[in-house]
């Protein structure tokens, strides 16, 4: 059974889920929680000195970022970019939408991340040189190089 809302600015969040640092943050997915099929929306909870996940863009996906309370740094291709509380930006398909969230502030900061819900998901890490690829069911996180002949061991 769904919700029927969520309050962006106080509502609850699950404890910190990753044991990594720099990603130690609050966060749900708030989609599922209200009964969301095609647009998908968590919100993050970042304390100081936190990041919500490693520089990346999507394929076949597009996001959007929303501030909603501290100030925020994006880093995009072509540069970083401080957001305060309203600010919006969108992170198209493919290389242009990659992007990476910071609170390089020493206060909290809350925002929320709303996104395509296609049935499978690709993401780029350019950074780490990987390619996550997810479905319903499997979640397959490989080096994105060398690429490889399409009928490479066929």
């Amino acid at each position: 059974m769904s919700e029927p809302s969520f309050n962006l600015f106080h509502g609850g969040l699950d404890d910190p889920t990753f044991d990594r640092p720099g990603y130690d943050w609050r966060g749900d997915q708030i989609g599922p929680r209200l009964g969301a099929k095609l647009i998908g929306m968590s919100v993050y909870e970042l304390r100081a000195g936190q990041r919500t996940f490693p520089y990346h863009y999507t394929l076949g996906q597009e996001e959007w970022l929303l501030v909603v309370a501290g100030h925020t740094t994006l880093r995009g291709p072509d540069g970083e970019l401080t957001l305060a509380p309203g600010d919006v930006a969108v992170f198209p398909e493919g290389p242009a939408g990659a992007h990476q969230v910071r609170n390089d502030g020493d206060q909290s900061a809350r925002v929320a991340i709303f996104s395509t819900k296609p049935g499978t998901a690709a993401v780029v890490y350019p950074d780490s040189d990987k390619l996550a690829v997810w479905g319903s069911a499997e979640r397959h996180v490989v080096r994105a190089t060398p690429q490889l002949d399409y009928w490479e061991g066929e």
